[in-house]
């Protein structure tokens, strides 16, 4: 017996991770891919159509990041009301929560752009190489005229879909028309056009060449929908009672299979050829899918083929399988405490969302105290503070104010234009402020809580009031 060779030995190659077999999901028609190809509508419909909308004279949705004004229909926010976003996002968590708990990846199956784009490339796809069997072919066979004309055809049809969703982009944020204007005349000017191809590069890597890769491994999503999900949440399910053990047969044995009460499933394996992230769902939920039930579109049609029941691959709860529950049955724990508190939270938090909003001040007042001088005595011993005033006019008209001050007995105000101020619309207008106090009007030293009112004389009665601290220093 010999001794190993050590120098074969180190020489071998242990590979440590494993190439991605590429997905060619099949075509698919059925009800599931009629909601998907709707939402696929509605959504792009809204994405490319909505920075063309106008509204008074302007873009009806545009984020006018170097101006610092977002323009959201008739509203019109500032940096300063951050608070509204951050609302959304939280509003957006809480929807997630609740969808995800009744029903699984709702939002990844039919909404998530990364799955409307693909479904979008894929359709490019299949009319330039065909279904899957002649893309699977078309990628064995060597280069040819034909292979580099369908291919081209493929990506041509990729970049200018690409460039359009870049472009459509980039004018939530410069307005569209102007950009548009740019494009035509290729006068477009460096950083919009940096933004336009690098969100078409986007496009068409992620949604032409990761596509599953993307929902698999970058989406944090797939990792803790595990938390979300429990036994009475309806997803995408195999049932195996039914199914198993599965096998290939004619139809009239699938009449006698199922007249003996045996196995539905023909093994055709037509659920894992449509399935966008290439997994068997037979082996029950993964991870890797996403909800777009493709699956059950193609099983239905196969169970109608062979003569076999409708369902053998259907929405269901993993409680109700193991139960044998009728569809009733299982709706009726849909409605259960986590789903209720999810619900409850997210319609609370709407009413508050659109109560605030329209509980919003048209004209923000922000007072800036003068900390270089805290207070000082000017004239025949009146007390005097000085302020910064920042007048946020939140409407698209201008606003004619007359400002006075109030909390302390004797106290009035002085700026510049004692009379009358106007704010343009949709601007941010500043002016320093004293207020004053007379001499012997009583009050104790030390910080005082006072208002800053802005009288609206366009509409009389209303008026916009801020806080302020007048200091009344010792004697």
């Amino acid at each position: 017996m010999t001794a190993p060779d050590p120098s074969s030995a180190a020489r071998r190659v242990i590979p440590l991770y494993v190439a991605e077999a590429k997905v060619y999901p099949r075509s698919v028609s059925g009800r599931f891919a009629n909601w998907r190809w709707l939402m696929v509508g509605l959504t792009q419909l809204f994405f490319y159509g909505m920075p063309w909308l106008q509204w008074n004279g302007r873009q009806a949705l545009l984020f006018d990041l170097e101006a610092g004004r977002f323009y959201v229909m008739g509203l019109l926010l500032y940096p300063q009301d951050f608070i509204y976003l951050a609302a959304l996002l939280v509003l957006s968590a809480l929807a997630l929560f609740f969808f995800t708990a009744v029903a699984g990846r709702l939002w990844c199956g039919y909404s998530c752009p990364q799955t409307v784009y693909t479904e979008m490339f894929l359709w490019i796809e299949r009319h330039t190489e065909g279904d899957r069997q002649a893309r699977m072919r078309l990628d064995r066979a060597p280069w040819s005229l034909e292979k580099l004309l369908r291919k081209g055809g493929k990506h041509g049809g990729w970049l200018v879909l690409s460039l359009l969703t870049g472009f459509s982009f980039v004018g939530y944020f410069i307005p569209v028309r102007e950009l548009a204007v740019q494009v035509l005349s290729l006068q477009v000017q460096a950083w919009p056009l940096f933004w336009v191809l690098f969100y078409a590069g986007a496009t068409y890597g992620n949604a032409g060449f990761l596509r599953e890769q993307m929902c698999k491994y970058i989406c944090p999503y797939a990792r803790f929908q595990s938390a979300l999900i429990d036994g009475d949440s309806l997803i995408i399910s195999y049932d195996a009672q039914r199914g198993e053990p599965r096998g290939a047969r004619s139809r009239k044995q699938a009449q006698d299979v199922l007249a003996g009460g045996a196995a539905d499933c023909v093994d055709c394996t037509l659920c894992v050829q449509v399935c966008p992230t290439g997994i068997d769902i037979r082996n029950g939920l993964q991870n890797e899918c996403i909800g777009c039930a493709a699956c059950i579109d193609v099983c239905d049609q196969v169970m109608d083929k062979v003569g076999s029941p409708r369902g053998l691959i259907r929405y269901a709860t993993g409680n109700g399988m193991a139960g044998g529950w009728t569809k009733q049955q299982m709706l009726a724990r849909v409605l259960r405490p986590r789903v209720l508190l999810y619900g409850a939270g997210l319609l609370a938090l709407s009413l508050a969302f659109v109560f605030s909003l329209q509980q919003r001040e048209d004209l923000l007042i922000d007072v800036i105290k003068d900390r270089q001088l805290m207070a000082r005595q000017v004239g025949e011993g009146e007390i005097e503070n000085v302020y910064r005033l920042q007048l946020i006019n939140r409407t698209e008209r201008p606003l004619r104010l007359r400002l006075q001050a109030s909390g302390l007995a004797g106290l009035h105000l002085l700026s510049v234009g004692d009379q009358e101020l106007q704010v343009a619309a949709s601007s941010i207008g500043a002016l320093p402020v004293q207020l004053r106090l007379p001499p012997g009007a009583g009050q104790e030293s030390g910080a005082h809580t006072v208002k800053i009112q802005a009288l609206d004389l366009d509409a009389p009665g209303r008026v916009f009031t801020a806080k302020a601290v007048f200091f009344v220093p010792r004697t």
